[in-house]
């Protein structure tokens, strides 16, 4: 057995030892591999826990709702309500504190009503390198992190899920829609909708790594460099949807994407 396969193991017994737990599943790549060990490790005594709001995009509840048929899990799908938050909508550069504290409190409730004793999500040890106060809210309500605690980095969980025959083992990076809107500019059910359609219409044409970042009425591009040339074939059909979603001027961001782009602008 070679040292991930060991890690692999090692992870099972970490999750076994849990007894039972309520996974939080986005659909992405990290927590559907950690649901998928939980259900190897606790057999029925997991379950699977999604949170439906605006800043979702719908095409991840419907990866999530599938896996959890091809896993045998059982799903709980719940309201969001984050935006009712006032410390959520003013989008301070800790808005994820809020936003998690709130998603795990309610997460918690779940987990309480199905006699779970745990609640695990899927942050990895690369996670570890990027500005996330979410993080802080996770410690604050003892939510388990059962990838971070394992070690487990991204490509790790990638090589392992395809091994497993989980789809979801190249599936682009993904993160909450309100990670589109620059610290400081409200954020709102109109703007996270302009970013979430955005994205459809570009996914549409095979883009895969992507993000479209709104700053006023500008919408930013980010695909890998690679992609450019699909973007710029697609220019005009791209600048006439994005005016339709309400955007007036359409940008590509010559960086190209890169994860927590926004992040940037706090240091």
């Amino acid at each position: 057995m070679d040292k991930l396969h060991e890690k692999y193991s090692h992870l099972l017994e970490y999750i076994k030892g849990l007894g039972s737990a309520a996974a939080a599943f986005s659909g992405g790549v990290d927590s559907a591999f950690l649901l998928a060990a939980a259900k190897e490790a606790l057999g029925d005594e997991v379950i699977a826990v999604t949170a439906v709001s605006p800043s979702l995009p719908k095409r991840e509840l419907a990866d999530a709702e599938a896996l959890c048929r091809q896993l045998s899990v059982r799903l709980t799908v719940f309201q969001s309500d984050e935006l009712e938050l006032e410390e959520y909508r003013k989008n301070p550069k800790n808005r994820c504190y809020y936003c998690k504290h709130r998603l795990f409190t309610r997460i918690l409730e779940i987990a309480e009503k199905n006699g779970l004793a745990h609640v695990i999500e899927g942050s990895n040890k690369d996670d570890d390198g990027d500005y996330r106060p979410g993080m802080q809210a996770l410690a604050k309500l003892g939510i388990i992190s059962p990838l971070r605690e394992c070690g487990f980095t991204k490509a790790e969980i990638r090589r392992l899920s395809q091994e497993m025959g989980l789809p979801t083992y190249d599936k682009p990076s993904a993160a909450c829609l309100a990670s589109r809107i620059p610290y400081g500019d409200e954020i709102t059910a109109e703007k996270l909708c302009m970013a979430e359609q955005a994205e459809d219409m570009l996914v549409g044409l095979g883009l895969k790594q992507l993000r479209v970042r709104i700053h006023g009425d500008i919408a930013r591009i980010e695909v890998l460099p690679e992609q450019f040339d699909t973007v710029m074939m697609h220019r005009e059909e791209i600048v006439h949807k994005f005016r339709l979603i309400g955007f007036r001027y359409v940008s590509l961001d010559l960086q190209g994407y890169r994860t927590g782009s926004l992040n940037e602008a706090i240091n």
